[in-house]
Parts: structure tokens; sequence; C-alpha cells
């Protein structure tokens, strides 16, 4: 073969070997300019049945011990897959967890999951709030038991995968695979980012304040960098939550959580591990008058941040430009109505 024929071959081999970009049928698209994913769609290539299958297992309550909690219960599409009504996530029987609810969006891109990293693969982070007594309450195999019972998901998983087979590797996988296509990348800041808009004065202003203050963490094109930092929060006397280190058992890692992306942060409110800050001015209030100064404080926030007042309010400018109508209100991305029929 002719070198001019070789590297165009070695190169379409290199990307569908890779598994991050579908030529086929674009279930998954990277948007230009963007890193590529950390997920490994060699083991689990998505398909449209198998995305419909985990969505619907995502707002599926059957999934709760009592079945009254879905994974939307505290994950919904209209907040960003957050939740907004309170602070901490709530669970069967009432009960109240112990962290706030982070939104669910570019998670092909993330190499850790949870406030404090406890999970390092999205195939298992399901069993995380499966497992948990305040949130699910449930175990895995009586929800594989519930799915096999059932002949709507008898059929869903037969169209998934070809079989009635219901296992916790094909639940698992499922529901990966809907929250994989929960991308976000349309917002008002992208449209300026590929030349097909302009930031108004005030955005402009605040973009700039954005880059001076807030870019080393929460980094372009995700805004997040993936890492975890102690952003000067008191802790919690109740919660007395230490962040990462209950995982590490790490000094180092004291007070240290996940850093959350800010993409349509307008929507995801109440903000924090904790769920503290009601609205965005108490945000900035708090990283320019609040921060607590401890030993794992991040280094970004060493030296005190200044906004005036017209800066907090030209910088919240710039963040409403990150919300993605067209990823907030998709109905791909919604409650299927099709779960609603008991047949």
């Amino acid at each position: 073969m002719k070198s001019k024929q070789v590297l165009p071959f070695l190169f379409i081999f290199f990307i569908l070997g890779t598994g991050f970009v579908f030529l086929k049928n674009e279930l998954f698209i990277v948007p230009k300019g963007w890193p590529r994913p950390f997920y490994n769609f060699k083991t689990n290539s998505l398909t449209k049945e198998k995305i419909k299958l985990g969505r619907f297992l995502f707002y599926d309550p059957i999934l709760s011990r009592d079945s009254t909690i879905s994974c939307a219960s505290c994950h919904s599409p209209y907040n960003a897959f957050a939740h907004s009504d309170h602070a901490l996530s709530h669970g069967i029987d009432d009960k109240i967890g112990t962290r706030n609810a982070p939104a669910l969006m570019n998670l092909a891109w993330q190499k850790n999951f949870m406030w404090d990293g406890a999970v390092h693969t999205l195939d298992a982070q399901p069993l995380a709030p499966l497992h948990n007594l305040l949130e699910m309450d449930e175990k895995i195999e009586n929800v594989i038991l519930k799915l096999r019972r059932n002949k709507k998901y008898q059929q869903q998983f037969r169209r998934a995968f070809g079989d009635t087979i219901v296992s916790g590797e094909r639940f698992l996988k499922s529901l990966s695979q809907f929250l994989i296509t929960l991308n976000s990348s349309n917002s008002k800041y992208d449209s300026v980012m590929r030349k097909e808009a302009k930031f108004t004065e005030q955005e402009n202003t605040g973009y700039s304040l954005f880059l001076k203050n807030c870019n080393s963490c929460h980094t372009a094109p995700l805004f997040t960098n993936n890492s975890f930092e102690n952003n000067g929060l008191l802790q919690d006397p109740v919660l007395n939550d230490i962040g990462r280190a209950k995982i590490t058992l790490q000094l180092k890692d004291s007070f240290l959580f996940k850093v959350p992306t800010l993409r349509n942060i307008e929507f995801s409110a109440p903000y924090m591990h904790d769920g503290r800050f009601k609205n965005l001015l108490e945000v900035l209030r708090h990283y320019t008058s609040g921060i607590h100064q401890s030993p794992t404080l991040s280094a970004s926030l060493q030296a005190k941040i200044n906004l005036s007042e017209k800066d907090r309010v030209d910088l919240i400018a710039f963040l409403l430009t990150l919300t993605d109508k067209s990823f907030l209100f998709n109905a791909n991305n919604s409650f299927p109505k099709e779960l609603l029929d008991k047949n």
C-alpha cells in the first residue's frame, strides 16, 4: 500500500479504534476544540435502543426500595439535571441526604464522580445512590429481580440486547448510555466561540473578570478542571463533611470537593456541595469576603478576590451566557411518556 493511502487508513483506524467518535450513527459527537472524552466507549458502544432503555430506567422509581424515588427525583432535566427545591438530596421515607445533588452533563469527560470522587467510572456511579440508605435504599439484586418480572422491561431489554436477559452489567451500562448523551455545548458562549454571535459589552466585561478570577478551576470548554479543591467554605457543624479526605483518608484532602461545571449554572441552584447558597450573588460574596482560611485552601484562593458590586453583576451576566436551552429543554432527555403505560 502506498504511503498516501496508508495515512488516511491509519487515521480512520485510530478514530474508530479509540471508540470516542462515532462516524456512522453520530450518537455521540465531540464538539470542535473539546478534549477527548475519558469514557471508554469500546466497552459500551452506544445504540439508540440502549439509550432509550437507560432513559426509562433513569425516570423509573422502580429503582428505589419502595418505588417512590427515581434518579430524576434529584436530577431534573429542567434544573440542568440537578434539583432546585432543597439544599440536600431527599430520599425515600422523606429522608434527607448529606449533600446537594450535582448537575449532570458532559459526563463522558469526567474521571471521577460524586462530590468526593468516591466513584471512578460512570458505569458504577448509579450504585452509590441506589445503595444509599438515605436515597434509594435498595440493592441491585432486588432491582434486577423487579426488572425481570416486568413485561415492559423484558421487551426493552430484548430490543436493546437481542434477548430478555436482565443482568446487573446490562442495567448499569444502559443507564450510562443515557447519561452519556446528556451533553451541553450550545450556549451563547459556545456561539460566540464559534463566531456565530457576540457578547454584549456587559457580558464581555464579565468574561474578562471570569478569566482573571475563576478560569483556573472552572476552565473552558467544560468549565471545570475536574480537580478537587477546598474553596474556603466553613465546615457545616451538623454535616461535618470533610470531603475527599473521607475517601482517601489523607489530611491533605480535608475539605476538598469536586469542582462542579458552571455550564447551565443559571438553572442549577442551590450551590456548593451542601447547597448552602441560594443564588449567584451569595456565591460571589463568599469568594470576595467569606473565604475561610485553612491549611488545604486552594492555591487559587490564597489571594483576596476583589469585585465591586458592578463587577459582580457583570460577572453574573457572563455566567448566564453558559445557559444552553437546547440542552435544558431537549425532549429526548425528558420524561418518557411511555413509562406511564402499565401494559
